[in-house]
């Protein structure tokens, strides 16, 4: 069984019913494995309306629906998250930040479970901001570091703080890398993604309601991120990470950046630009899928 599902948690196997309160969806009143039991490719985002499009957009790629299509959201029953599935394919939103992204997984890694899946790759992909890059570079992350750049996620259990290891998968970074240079349409990198807590003063902004540090302590911090390997900032990939190892998961991180960091902190770029460049993870991650189904 090495490639199912692995849940760290010997308390559900003695829960009649598992109720996955924010899906709206619960193992007494759904047949997971009938619905979910074919799911190879788990594609996770921050914005519902973006994980819609995802889901249309891979269909078209593999030939399992048309733009006139409409792609019901499974989690209709509640308004945290929304869920989309076409073929082998779930598409996921997870809002913004750790705790919502975390609250997601805990679900969706049971769902998975419950549908006896076996296989699956899991992907973020998202937006970002760059350092050292120019807007619209994709970094797949080699590693998610904290905001002191190691790898690691610090969680308080119980009272006691338990540190959690957030590398990500060596192997699938490659391959999507390899995905990348075929498609040859924008530039791609692989490189440690920091991961915040929040979007201000974590990612050292200067345009937030607080800010009590100078520019130039600003661009020394990024500085120093990016000579230990950071090469984008975000806030969900620490926590996907750990999940993901301690699942047993393949897991990868794939963002695009909007703006360079070192550059600025307001995202400047026309609507065109930024709506084209927050396509690019999502033509790489189809890419992959059609890719690994022998559809390429």
């Amino acid at each position: 069984r090495e490639n199912f599902i692995h849940l760290c948690n010997p308390h559900l196997e003695k829960m009649k019913e598992d109720i996955l309160y924010h899906f709206a969806l619960g193992t007494g009143t759904h047949d997971f494995p009938t619905l979910f039991g074919d799911v190879k490719f788990v594609c996770v985002g921050g914005s519902p309306s973006r994980m819609k499009a995802f889901i249309a957009y891979i269909a078209e790629e593999l030939g399992l629906g048309s733009p006139s299509c409409d792609y019901p959201n499974i989690c209709a029953g509640t308004d945290r998250y929304a869920m989309y599935k076409v073929g082998p394919v779930l598409s996921v939103s997870h809002g913004m930040g750790i705790p919502s992204i975390s609250i997601m997984l805990h679900e969706l890694i049971k769902l998975l479970y419950h549908a006896k899946c076996s296989d699956i790759t899991i992907i973020r992909i998202g937006t970002s901001g760059g350092i050292g890059l120019e807007p619209g570079s994709v970094v797949i992350t080699r590693q998610s570091v904290d905001a002191t750049f190691k790898p690691q996620l610090e969680q308080v259990v119980l009272g006691k703080t338990v540190i959690r290891s957030t590398n990500l998968n060596e192997q699938l970074a490659k391959e999507l890398m390899e995905c990348s240079k075929e498609i040859g349409q924008f530039n791609t990198v692989i490189g440690n993604t920091m991961c915040t807590l929040d979007f201000y003063e974590g990612q050292g902004r200067l345009d937030g309601a607080i800010c009590l540090y100078d520019e130039e302590e600003k661009l020394q911090y990024l500085k120093n991120a990016y000579d230990s390997g950071v090469r984008n900032i975000e806030m969900e990939s620490s926590v996907f990470a750990a999940m993901c190892n301690l699942s047993g998961v393949k897991a990868a991180v794939v963002c695009v950046t909007l703006l360079n960091r070192l550059e600025g902190d307001q995202i400047s770029s026309p609507h065109d630009i930024l709506v084209e460049y927050q396509q690019r993870p999502q033509k790489l991650v189809g890419y992959f899928i059609k890719k690994s189904l022998g559809k390429v």
